[in-house]
């Protein structure tokens, strides 16, 4: 048994928890700088008494607003406006755009350049990992990106793009995960969320680069998880033990795709989100069934004894109750017990289909030869890929 694993230094996990913030700040000076969204944080009680708590510290705070998902613009604009003002520490409260956005002006506040020539895949220059200490509170439960050490940085368009800027050294410092503050989170964003979490889970568990480590994980989160998501995505938002399962969900989501990888249902991700205006966690979200669904059928039809197939038997067993059937010969009707959970899940929690969006059956040959399949526990040919994107038109 061999493995490297990367995790947060620190991690504060629980309702309450961002009361934290002012006291973790001072571990490294008194001037911080604070990205939220645009509004949500600011108007819910959490925030008054987060500034009573830093200027009870004599803490000097400055604020930035991300509005979208992060930009190369925008992350140089931030940086640009706040690089001379001695900052000793970035918190970041928001969803994943907004973690990923504080990621990335932390790591850029010592560099000169554009962030776009860091960026994997269009920039020149390869990051040394120095960078301001960074603190990251999650105000949804999806991308996992308080424990990852990337930070998807897009721009959308014809020539769009969505990359990375990526550094082991970019894992935040301190994870603080308090699930009272996803309490609000409307039904729609949390469905995609939830789903964009469990799409990270399968897809770790299933990983060509998986590990003891990130499996025991995933199936330990993938249990508490259960069907928290359906409480919460449709009939009680405001449950907090259904919030705090998803939110311990989506952070053990970050912490095995940062040390497993992920597979075709990100890969569809990366160039769906450059091309069209579309929330992350929504695509992964309805592309996942259809994934998992071709996935399970190519390896039982190329490979019927895969270990694989076993791993997506016990997740669905962890997610649902259903009697698992004893012997070889049964483990692709075990691993398919999935597909009805996923088909289930896409419905209750209406996930949207991406023709809602503008994708048409012309953007299909397209985007399928531009995906990349990443750790896919199986290369799936292209008409299968242009399979699962019809699917969800």
């Amino acid at each position: 048994m061999e493995f490297n694993f990367f995790s947060n230094p620190r991690l504060q996990f629980g309702p309450g928890k961002i009361d934290k913030l002012p006291e973790l700040t001072r571990l490294y000076g008194n001037r911080l700088l604070l990205i939220t969204g645009d509004k949500s944080i600011q108007k819910s009680d959490h925030w008054p008494q987060l500034l009573r708590g830093l200027e009870k510290l004599s803490i000097t705070y400055y604020h930035a607003r991300v509005k979208a998902e992060p930009s190369p613009d925008l992350i140089d604009k931030i940086v640009g406006r706040y690089k001379d003002q001695n900052i000793d520490a970035i918190a970041a409260i928001g969803g994943g755009s907004v973690i990923d956005a504080g990621k990335a002006v932390s790591a850029m506040m010592t560099k000169k350049e554009s962030v776009i020539q860091y960026l994997e895949g269009v920039g020149n220059k390869i990051h040394d990992g120095k960078k301001t200490p960074f603190i990251a509170l999650p105000t949804t439960s999806g991308t996992g990106s308080e424990a990852t050490k990337n930070a998807v940085i897009s721009q959308v368009g014809k020539n769009g793009f969505k990359l990375s800027l990526r550094h082991d050294n970019f894992i935040p410092d301190i994870a603080i995960v308090d699930p009272g503050l996803t309490l609000t989170c409307p039904a729609q964003i949390t469905a995609a969320c939830g789903m964009d979490a469990l799409t990270q889970l399968l897809e770790s568990l299933v990983s060509t680069q998986s590990s003891t480590m990130t499996d025991s994980l995933a199936l330990g989160a993938l249990k508490i998880l259960g069907d928290s998501l359906i409480t919460a995505g449709t009939k009680q938002a405001h449950d907090i033990d259904a919030r705090t399962k998803i939110s311990y969900a989506s952070y053990i989501s970050g912490l095995t795709l940062a040390n497993a990888g992920l597979g075709v249902v990100h890969g569809f991700a990366a160039v769906i989100g450059g091309l069209f205006k579309i929330p992350h966690g929504v695509i992964c979200g309805t592309l996942l069934l259809e994934s998992c669904r071709h996935n399970i059928e190519s390896l039982i039809s190329t490979d019927p004894t895969s270990p694989v197939l076993g791993k997506y038997a016990r997740a669905a067993s962890l997610l649902s109750p259903i009697h698992l059937s004893n012997g070889a010969e049964n483990l692709a009707e075990n691993a398919g017990n999935l597909i009805p959970i996923l088909t289930r899940w896409t419905d209750q929690l209406k996930m949207p289909r991406l023709g809602e969006y503008g994708v048409t059956f012309r953007d299909i040959d397209l985007i399928a030869r531009a995906t990349g399949q990443k750790n896919n526990p199986i290369q799936l040919p292209a008409d299968r890929l242009s399979q699962i994107l019809a699917a969800r038109l």
